[in-house]
């Protein structure tokens, strides 16, 4: 499994993913599940992946591809008008590829599923980001739920619910998902480092800032440390 999550801001757009890949406790692998099309100062486009990783690569190597030669059946999300076709360009693509998939490993009564966070902005466009479901239909993030996750979230989703608003500046942002991040880690085995971190400023349509966090990167240990002193500390103060 893995986890991801993307929140939508007024000042911009805040990714952040694992790299963990597993079939079984012995067979454990690290593959990309951010990827990233832009095309600088008109738009940018981010996509975040979990499930079948068969599913996944396939779906993101059609999704390239179109971005070269675009066709009739999937059309290039760079060419797309808007963040809202691009969301359907992806969940057509994901459903065909997901139904595809699932007939091979039919006989063997296995399926195979996946979905992803879709995020961006054009130029004269809004940001948006979007979650897509193996079937290809989608919600949107909104202000009133700033924020999406796929994969293993349960564990990540305390903090978000605790401090993610609309306005919450980029920097808070960062440090959010990275605890939300660090809650899975040490809670799902199935999650692991190192780590991809990705923002998007609000009309920059650009990648703003980009990072890969190894495993046993100090400013990610010292941050974890303090957040889990500051959780015993405030236990302790909380009287029945």
């Amino acid at each position: 499994m893995t986890y991801c999550v993307g929140l939508l801001l007024r000042q911009g757009i805040v990714l952040l993913s694992d790299t963990r890949t597993n079939a079984g406790l012995d067979n454990i692998a690290t593959y990309r599940k951010m990827f990233v099309f832009q095309v600088p100062d008109e738009r940018v486009i981010a996509i975040l992946t979990a499930g079948s990783l068969s599913v996944t690569q396939t779906t993101l190597a059609r999704l390239e591809e179109a971005t070269e030669t675009e066709t009739e059946t999937i059309p290039s999300i760079l060419a797309a008008p808007t963040m809202l076709q691009v969301a359907e360009i992806v969940g057509r693509t994901l459903n065909a590829v997901t139904r595809e998939v699932s007939e091979r490993l039919a006989s063997m009564k296995q399926s195979a599923r996946a979905s992803m966070i879709v995020a961006g902005q054009r130029k004269g466009g809004a940001m948006r980001m979007f979650l897509v479901y193996p079937e290809g239909n989608f919600i949107e993030a909104t202000e009133d739920t700033p924020y999406l996750q796929i994969g293993e979230h349960k564990y990540g989703k305390p903090i978000l619910d605790r401090v993610i608003t609309p306005d919450t500046p980029l920097a808070d942002a960062e440090k959010a998902v990275l605890l939300s991040m660090d809650s899975t880690l040490r809670s799902n085995l199935s999650v692991g480092m190192p780590l991809d971190l990705a923002v998007i400023e609000k009309d920059a349509c650009a990648i703003s800032r980009q990072r890969r966090i190894e495993a046993g990167d100090p400013g990610f240990a010292a941050m974890s440390d303090a957040w889990s002193q500051a959780l015993r500390e405030g236990f302790r103060r909380i009287t029945l």
